[in-house]
């Protein structure tokens, strides 16, 4: 028997309200806002995908290159589901779980709300998080504890950042409160009190008369109007805090950081660690397949092999013998150390069975499971253009003709014709490197929209990053494949 899935309304009344205030001055989607207080025409409305795409682009701005949304009032069925294609693969390519998503039940018409609403969710949680990194917030290191490093702070979620960031502000203000969760600790509006007048500024008028009240809806709603005079009163109501509604409330203190995260500088120079673009698109990948824990680190979340195991099953089912896999570490370190080694040495093991000399980030594989390499795509991306008699070819993904992306252009042309539209596109001997970007852009986005899982970034076609262009190729044979 399947999971049950719900849909809370008070989930729809905040992100319908989130998708208004932010979408408020769009002139695309004017049409449709302001969706209702209680969020009960979102689906109706969202399901043209121009609503959703917008929404990605405000979580990670620039990964939809507008160009290729099918806009207006009457965009037609096949056109919205081009629309709800490009949103599910863009969402997959930053890191959004997109497991049996596809741009019919996406539909209002096939009525699968709950997936919808999930993915809503995932898009304004990416939206929030985006800002509580080191990079960005360089006092983040100041929760930092006793005997950790930069490095530990990396390997912490989100959620894990901010409950620290609550208990750092809650010592600040002298509270004897601490918090281990966005739900039941929290319902009482005490610390929510004491975290709001620690971090307003000091001339915000904010005060804690709520805690003068012993109703928990009355006290919640004056603890709510604190919220309200530094402009952070957002996503949850005084329902939602005494009821404990942790999604909601975790959205509140997110906003709260993003706001007001009231941490001092550092003392001296903080060493960020910088994650680069491939390690990002790794990250994105791992994550979009639903594969739990949530990868927030490579370097730390991937150490014991468990992910790496997960991963492996999803590429090729079965292939992890879980009986040879440890789960459970001792407490003795040297015992816990062996035990990580195991791990590692049966993920080389299963690694070489699999002859991982690797693919791609799509985790393709032949029909008879052997791994799709290198000359393989080359070779098929060359015929593919040889029978759309197009002018162009590839001898490697190095190959400096990648740069400008026609090839890509041309082969998506190829596997689905009429998808480009070639006035959009940069073409002749002098293209610039401006010229370059702008068709990788409209290169990945088209490959998207037409079902291709591209993680790669504009950006690593643009430089000819050889493994990145090498995933764009494979994702594009893996979309002509289904």
């Amino acid at each position: 028997m399947g999971a049950a899935h719900f849909v809370l309304h008070e989930e729809e009344e905040a992100f319908a309200d989130w998708i208004n205030k932010r979408l408020q001055t769009d002139k695309d989607v004017i049409h449709f806002l302001p969706l209702a207080k209680d969020g009960s025409d979102m689906y109706e409305k969202m399901d043209d995908g121009v609503i959703l795409c917008k929404m990605i682009n405000l979580a990670a701005p620039d990964t939809i290159d507008e160009r290729v949304l099918n806009k207006g009032k009457n965009v037609s069925i096949f056109k919205r589901h081009e629309n709800l294609t490009l949103a599910i693969n863009s969402a997959q390519a930053i890191g959004c779980t997109v497991i049996g998503m596809d741009s019919h039940n996406l539909q209002s018409s096939e009525g699968k709300r709950w997936m919808v609403l999930g993915l809503v969710w995932q898009v304004i949680k990416m939206f929030l998080f985006n800002q509580i990194t080191i990079s960005n917030v360089p006092g983040l290191v100041n929760l930092l504890r006793e005997g950790e490093d930069i490095s530990e702070l990396m390997k912490l979620s989100p959620e894990q950042l901010l409950l620290r960031w609550v208990n750092h502000q809650l010592e600040k203000a002298g509270s004897q409160r601490t918090i281990s969760n966005f739900g039941s600790d929290i319902k009482d509006s005490e610390i929510y009190t004491d975290l709001i007048s620690q971090i307003a500024p000091k001339n915000a008028g904010v005060n804690k008369t709520a805690m003068q009240r012993q109703d928990l809806i009355e006290r919640a709603e004056i603890m709510l109007e604190q919220a309200d005079k530094i402009d952070s009163r957002a996503f949850v109501t005084s329902k939602d805090v005494v009821k404990g509604q942790e999604t909601l409330n975790l959205a509140f203190v997110a906003n709260l950081f993003n706001n007001f995260p009231g941490l001092d500088p550092p003392a001296a120079e903080v060493d960020i660690i910088e994650e680069t673009r491939e390690e990002k698109m790794y990250r994105n990948w791992m994550n979009s397949l639903g594969v739990q824990p949530r990868v927030n680190y490579l370097y730390s979340d991937l150490y014991d092999g468990i992910v790496i195991f997960k991963i492996y099953d999803v590429i090729k089912a079965g292939t992890v013998n879980w009986d040879k896999v440890n789960t459970k570490y001792s407490t003795l370190p040297a015992k816990k150390y062996q035990q990580v080694l195991e791990n590692c040495n049966y993920a080389v093991v299963l690694g070489k069975k699999l002859n991982f000399v690797l693919v791609g980030i799509a985790g393709s594989l032949n029909p008879d499971g052997t791994p799709i390499v290198e000359s393989e795509i080359i070779s098929w991306a060359n015929t593919k253009l040889e029978q759309g008699k197009k002018d162009i070819s590839i001898k490697h993904f190095q190959d400096k003709v990648n740069k400008t992306a026609l090839p890509i252009i041309h082969l998506i042309d190829v596997i689905k014709p009429g998808s480009i539209d070639y006035s959009l596109v940069k073409q002749g001997a002098t293209i610039t490197n401006e010229e370059c970007l702008s068709n990788a852009k409209y290169a990945v986005n088209i490959a998207r929209k037409i079902g291709a899982p591209v993680y790669a970034l504009p950006e690593d076609i643009s430089e000819v990053k050889h493994k990145m262009v090498m995933t764009v190729y494979a994702s594009l044979m893996l979309a002509d494949m289904n």
